[in-house]
């Protein structure tokens, strides 16, 4: 095995871990010095991946976040109140997407996961500088959102039913 399989078989090993997996315990399994791990972990840190220490081993900090898309219809008077609904829940609004019938499905970032951030997009909208993306496909659009589990999507799901935004799917 090279030091490259073997690093990611660390990784592997420590996302699959549901406790802290100590530096020995990877040595005997990978036939190599506590040592070679310790320079193994530095190695697969510089590679992007954030790798935590604890005194009873390795974990990975991998931010656990469910997403999910929503299907929705509402006015531009209702903007700010679909919005609220999805941040007030905990959800985190990754983008706008609409399917235009000739140029195909366009997206937009909005990264709005608070009501502060809520105000800032909808001034930007007010000044005139642009119109929601909705617009153009008669108010349907999508959103991308993020939670920390099914269950806060599954409540953001519920009031946008609710509210009337929510469109069923066809």
């Amino acid at each position: 095995m090279t030091g490259d399989e073997r690093r990611q078989e660390i990784v592997r090993c420590i996302q699959e871990s549901t406790a802290p997996v100590p530096a020995r315990k990877l040595a005997a399994a990978y036939g190599v010095s506590r040592q070679v791990i310790v320079q193994d972990i530095a190695l697969i840190r510089a590679a992007g991946y954030d790798i935590i220490s604890t005194n009873r081993g390795y974990i990975l900090n991998v931010p656990k976040t469910v997403s999910r898309i929503y299907k929705v219809k509402h006015t531009d008077e209702q903007l700010e109140e679909e919005l609220c609904a999805i941040v007030d829940l905990g959800g985190f609004v990754e983008n706008v997407m609409v399917n235009h019938k000739v140029y195909g499905r366009m997206e937009a970032e909005l990264h709005i996961g608070s009501r502060r951030r809520i105000r800032e997009f909808l001034e930007d909208i007010s000044s005139g500088k642009s119109s929601p993306l909705k617009n153009i496909t008669s108010d349907y659009h999508y959103h991308r959102v993020n939670a920390d589990s099914r269950e806060v999507l599954d409540l953001i799901e519920t009031e946008l039913k609710e509210k009337g935004f929510l469109v069923k799917e066809s």
